[in-house]
């Protein structure tokens, strides 16, 4: 039997030669969080709640521009993807039915990713439940399948959503992920994921809504997946992979008190009600909650504030016409009433909380239900329903496992699900630069640390000075990939979702061109996870429309590392080379040499191509429509710190990788492997290398054996340059020192000049070591 095109040997991924593979990837595209038609980013009101009738036909992105995004981030370096989808994309128009043209859209675009030797996996997407609830992912019928209400959120503060927010260009920065706490999300994923034992009166159509709202979930992703093997030629080539539900909530189940906000919740922002105030006011009464707002140092309290329904409620009225979706509610759920009532929570008769432990406790076994109970419990039956679905139409499919964010994973090394094909696929933030969209260089916090009880107090989780907190970085990402093979076994780690908020400061690069911010913080994001031993990870994120006024047009969101409205990456400064420049005994061959032939289905952002063109004439900034609101935020684009993310990596390696990093400072990339036999001639180590950090004629490579080439070929349609290296056995060594200059600015200052100079004067600045 042949050997798949990337699997899983140690705990390492490894291709068909036996070679680790390093997975350096990107999400795309976020644009997948909103549908298509009608278009409808998160500060659009117009017709919201017709979530019935919209369609996600061309996302991420149309099927025309899929060469111009694939090209662009594979000059940028990644070699994987982590593909963005949401249940609302498959399943919008109600329970049971199937959106094929956007199923055919999505196999489309994975065809494409084929033509780029991208690996991909697959990743179910959600945000605090659903975009009706604040966020992304659920369709809009599963709200009303709960007795829930959308239209009464914003009233009742059940959520807070940016398309129905008042004055949506004032909408808080981060406030949505406190939707987590509010009633509508907590609401659900208690449901979705324990609401056999803390809703048992919710049935529909004859099952338990926990139940029923998974198997819908489970059984839209295998659908998908059903599609893609009839495919034919994308099932393991492509796609090799799917991850488990991102960023799974507990909702309320775990709660010892619901009258108090939990300690572990670090989280506030905004009104900070407690679960038991979001019944009342989810039930139209009026409360008095704290107003929390984030600081440097974390959440801080700054007041009291009225949360005043007016009498309006979150849940569905007595009198609704339950018919709509065509399920059949049991008569002991009572619409127009609190569920939790009915379950004997609280009475609304005296509004007086009768059950405060309620979702503390195992109401079946009295057992005490906290974190732990949640993950090796509740998150863990999902996740094997869910695998074994997967698995029945993508037999080898690696499963790509994340449990409740920046929490301990499920402990089931040793045991059946200790299997093979398994992934660890945790998320880490830097919380203070997101939170406050500052980059500070003098201090951050250990946060993971501080979670785990390393510190008798949490001020000794403050790090000062960017070499200790850069170091705080990787040693968090080095602590979570530990964590894995602790509880999970053997197996690979990737880091699938970090970065960073490019609208820093108030946005000052955007006015200025100078994203010395953005740099150093994304640089020190990198560094954590290359210097951490992960096998892989994926950067948060890729998205076509961001803008600088809108950032990624969701929630507020600024975080890709495109955007429409800055310049792309520079061209290499010396021409592309068929035979590229040798080590040893070789000859250097002259910067002449045969240019490689032009692509005219590639777009590489420099030359005018139907698919950049298009994009220049439907640009935001100077299409038909209203000119921006805020001209001097399109007035300097930069580079968008794109000296920190695109950065030498391992591709391949004939052996295994003992580390490897990018020094942006020095512009040195290093690498040591541990090889058993020398690189095979036709299997050689192999180095992306871009051009924009290491013109090829212009850096200086140290290897401890062995010979290399540097050389650029599009081999996988674009073009991007790679270092080659037929190494000898046991430990091996690679530096490689490419030219330092200024970065950040918009337009090359003096040093920038000298040294694109410096590279144009050929082969001989090249030294050989």
């Amino acid at each position: 039997m042949a050997r798949l095109r990337l699997a899983i040997e140690g705990g390492k991924f490894r291709d068909p030669h036996g070679r680790q593979v390093t997975l350096r990837g990107i999400n795309v595209a976020a644009d997948a969080k909103y549908p298509s038609t009608p278009d409808q980013p998160s500060h659009v009101s117009d017709d919201f709640f017709d979530g019935d009738d919209v369609k996600f036909a061309t996302r991420p992105f149309p099927k025309e521009d899929a060469h111009l995004h694939f090209s662009r981030l594979k000059r940028y370096g990644y070699n994987t993807l982590r593909y963005i989808f949401t249940w609302e994309a498959i399943e919008a128009a109600g329970p049971g039915i199937y959106d094929e043209e956007w199923i055919q859209h999505t196999i489309d675009i994975l065809r494409a990713a084929r033509d780029y030797g991208f690996y991909v996996f697959m990743d179910p997407h959600q945000d605090v439940w659903s975009r009706f609830s604040g966020g992304s992912g659920a369709p809009m019928w599963t709200l009303y399948a709960c007795g829930l209400n959308p239209q009464s959120f914003a009233a009742t503060e059940a959520a807070i959503v940016h398309n129905t927010y008042p004055e949506p260009d004032k909408f808080p920065k981060m406030i949505w992920s406190t939707n987590y706490y509010r009633l509508a999300a907590a609401t659900m994923f208690t449901l979705f994921f324990a609401g056999k034992d803390f809703a048992p009166r919710c049935i529909l159509d004859g099952i338990n809504i926990q139940d029923y709202l998974q198997g819908h979930f489970i059984r839209a992703c295998a659908h998908l997946a059903r599609r893609i093997h009839e495919a034919g030629d994308i099932e393991n080539d492509v796609v090799f992979g799917w991850e488990s539900m991102n960023e799974p909530n507990k909702g309320m189940v775990g709660y010892e008190d619901i009258s108090v906000i939990p300690k572990e919740q670090a989280l506030k922002k905004g009104t900070c009600p407690t679960i038991w105030q979001t019944m009342l006011t989810g039930s139209g009464r009026a409360c008095e909650v704290d107003v929390w707002d984030m600081g440097g140092l974390g959440p801080y309290k700054v007041g009291r504030s009225l949360i005043d329904p007016h009498g309006e409620v979150a849940w569905l009225p007595r009198d609704y016409d339950d018919s709509r979706y065509g399920y059949k509610r049991d008569p002991e759920w009572k619409l127009g009433e609190c569920l939790w009532a009915q379950h004997g929570v609280w009475d609304p008769s005296g509004d007086a909380l009768l059950r405060k432990d309620y979702f503390g406790k195992h109401p079946g076994t009295g057992e005490t239900v906290d974190y732990d109970y949640f993950t090796n419990h509740y998150f863990m039956d999902f996740y094997r329903a869910y695998r074994d679905a997967i698995r029945e139409h993508h037999k080898d499919a690696i499963i790509l496992l994340q449990g409740p964010t920046m929490e301990l994973p499920p402990k089931i090394k040793g045991s059946p699900d200790d299997e093979v094909n398994l992934v660890y696929a945790p998320h880490w933030y830097d919380g203070i630069t997101l939170m406050t969209k500052k980059w500070n260089r003098t201090w951050n916090v250990d946060v993971l640390g501080i979670l785990r009880g390393r510190y008798l107090h949490p001020a000794f989780g403050i790090k000062l000075g960017e070499s200790a907190i850069r170091n705080c970085f990787k040693d968090q990402h080095a602590a979570m990939r530990q964590e894995g093979l602790d509880y999970l076994g053997n197996h690979p780690c990737i880091m699938t979702e970090f970065g960073i908020p490019y609208d820093m400061d108030d946005k000052t690069a955007y006015k200025t061109g100078n994203y010395a911010s953005q740099s150093s913080a994304m640089d020190a994001n990198h560094y954590g996870v290359e210097g951490a031993g992960l096998e892989g990870y994926t950067l948060w994120v890729y998205v076509t429309k961001n803008d600088h006024e809108r950032g990624d047009q969701w929630n507020g969101e600024d975080l890709s590392i495109f955007s429409v409205d800055d310049n792309p990456l520079p061209a290499s400064p010396l021409p592309r080379n068929l035979d590229g420049s040798q080590s040893t005994t070789s000859l250097l061959k002259a910067a002449t040499t045969a240019l490689l032939p032009a692509r005219p289905e590639v777009d590489d952002d420099q030359n005018v191509t139907p698919a950049n063109l298009k994009r220049t004439l439907t640009n935001p900034s100077i299409s038909s429509d209203s000119p921006s609101r805020q001209p001097e935020l399109k007035a300097a684009p930069g580079f968008r710190a794109a000296e920190a993310f695109v950065r030498p990596a391992p591709i391949v390696v004939a052996g295994t990788i003992t580390s490897y990093g990018f020094d942006l400072a020095r512009c040195e990339f290093h690498l040591a492997i541990e090889a058993p036999h020398a690189a095979d001639p036709a299997a050689p180590t192999i180095v992306f290398l871009p051009d924009y950090h290491y013109p090829k004629d212009a850096c200086t490579v140290e290897v401890s054996s062995g010979k290399w080439e540097i050389s650029s070929d599009d081999e996988e349609v674009a073009v991007v340059q790679r270092l080659t290296w037929w190494h000898g056995q046991d430990k091996q060594t690679l530096k490689v020192t490419g030219v330092i200059k200024t970065h950040n600015l918009g337009e090359p200052g003096p040093e920038d000049v000298g040294y694109y100079e410096q590279c144009n004067q050929g082969a001989t600045n090249c030294t050989v070591m």
